[in-house]
């Protein structure tokens, strides 16, 4: 489900036409419906009502402040996977109480922080993490909370470079290695063990392969138990995946939530456990767009380039992935509009940029304009300046009103970035 609808004729986000925002804010653009977060954190929470659960949401999605803050005040704790994300949560009013910090790469530095800021709880990815994090909470004086990531050798997720959980994958320990470093945890003074976490990759629609790893969680936890160790909690992390042919968005995205649901409170039923759930394009990837105009059309005898002025910098997620990413146009196009084929691209130096092949659209003309649809995970949380393009802005609506969340960088912000060395 999504607040992205055409009303008289125009596109509009909520109660604001995007016509509008491209009036007043310029394109390219990325606009959020805070309707739509607040909708499917709610849709997720409730399928979960009456259980032991906690959801924290994956900032790497989207870390825009509006939208942490949004969750925030629904009671969204956070899933942060560096310092910056836990001081982008902690600046949004995310308790630390909430926040729960996973990588596979945490630095001293890092570790250090989130022992300082008191945050709920640390997932180890490797024996030399546990090792830093007791040493350096041991040295503070402090214990804090820790689960083991564990790699069940069961990958899954909508593309290569998203899935987690195969032994191929660098992330979490190996489950044979779980009752081996439980044991040395126990005789570490700087850390208190009390779980497992799990997380198999992203964009996940079929839950076969959630469903093993989530088996091999329940059976490793009953096994740490039976040998005397603590395994209250258990971080089922997130990768659900969605819809991205918005035809489809109203009618399955709840249904495979509640599917998943069922499905996890059949496996743990009986355990005296927390569940932890870390969702993150579940969440934002439907409630964002990015806005764009035409600049050119480049007609080839074999095909015609639409030329928008968003670029691969700005979503990048067709270059790296291959991604779909439905488009529709800004002025809506009649049921009896002819449509043809085109390629939609950027202005970027590369062939890599390009957001659609043979997309079939109505007629387009410079100076149109047109909406990604399902941009709101990982579409600006992955933007760069590559190109020397500035960073777009971001604009969070809400009801008949909006506001610019992130305004777009200036010239003199992308200049200042660089120093010149005292021999030029």
């Amino acid at each position: 489900m999504h607040h992205f609808h055409y009303r008289s004729g125009v596109l509009h986000a909520e109660d604001v036409s995007l016509a509008r925002i491209a009036a007043e804010v310029g394109t390219p653009v990325y606009v959020y419906s805070a309707a739509t977060l607040e909708r499917h954190y709610k849709v997720f929470t409730a399928a979960f009502a009456g259980q032991r659960a906690r959801v924290f949401y994956a900032m790497k999605a989207n870390s825009n402040l509006a939208v942490l803050k949004t969750l925030a005040t629904l009671g969204a704790g956070a899933d942060t996977v560096s310092e910056g994300e836990i001081r982008k949560a902690l600046a949004a009013g995310v308790p630390a109480s909430k926040i729960v910090f996973s990588g596979v790469g945490k630095s001293d530095a890092e570790l250090a922080f989130a022992i300082d800021a008191g945050i709920y709880q640390i997932n180890i990815e490797t024996e030399g993490e546990l090792l830093a994090l007791s040493r350096i909470a041991a040295a503070k004086g402090r214990r804090p909370s820790a689960v083991f990531r564990v790699n069940p050798d069961v990958g899954a997720g909508g593309h290569a470079k998203i899935t987690t959980g195969s032994s191929d994958n660098k992330f979490g320990i190996s489950i044979g290695d779980a009752g081996r470093l439980y044991d040395v945890a126990a005789n570490l003074p700087g850390v208190n063990m009390v779980g497992l976490a799990v997380h198999i990759g992203s964009q996940i629609r079929e839950l076969d392969e959630l469903e093993a790893a989530f088996q091999r969680l329940r059976d490793l936890s009953k096994g740490l138990k039976a040998q005397g160790h603590s395994a209250e909690r258990l971080d089922l992390g997130g990768g659900l995946g969605i819809p991205y042919e918005m035809s489809e968005a109203v009618d399955h995205g709840p249904s495979l939530i509640q599917a998943y649901a069922a499905m996890i409170k059949r496996i743990f039923a009986g355990m005296d456990v927390e569940l932890g759930f870390e969702p993150g394009r579940l969440i934002a990837g439907n409630a964002g767009i990015l806005l764009t105009r035409v600049l050119h059309l480049n007609q080839r005898p074999q095909k015609t380039f639409v030329v928008v002025d968003a670029a691969m910098n700005d979503l990048v997620r067709p270059a790296m992935y291959e991604a779909f990413h439905d488009i529709w146009p800004v002025q809506e196009a009649g049921h009896a509009a002819v449509r043809q084929p085109y390629d939609v691209v950027g202005p970027i130096c590369e062939s890599g940029d390009t957001f659609a092949t043979a997309r079939p659209l109505p007629q387009t003309k410079p100076g149109d304009l047109i909406a990604f649809m399902t941009a709101g995970a990982y579409g600006s949380s992955m933007s760069s300046t590559y190109n020397s393009r500035l960073l777009v802005p971001e604009v969070m609506v809400k009801g008949a009103e909006f506001a610019v969340v992130r305004p777009r960088q200036t010239w003199d912000e992308l200049l200042g970035q660089d120093r010149l060395p005292k021999w030029l």
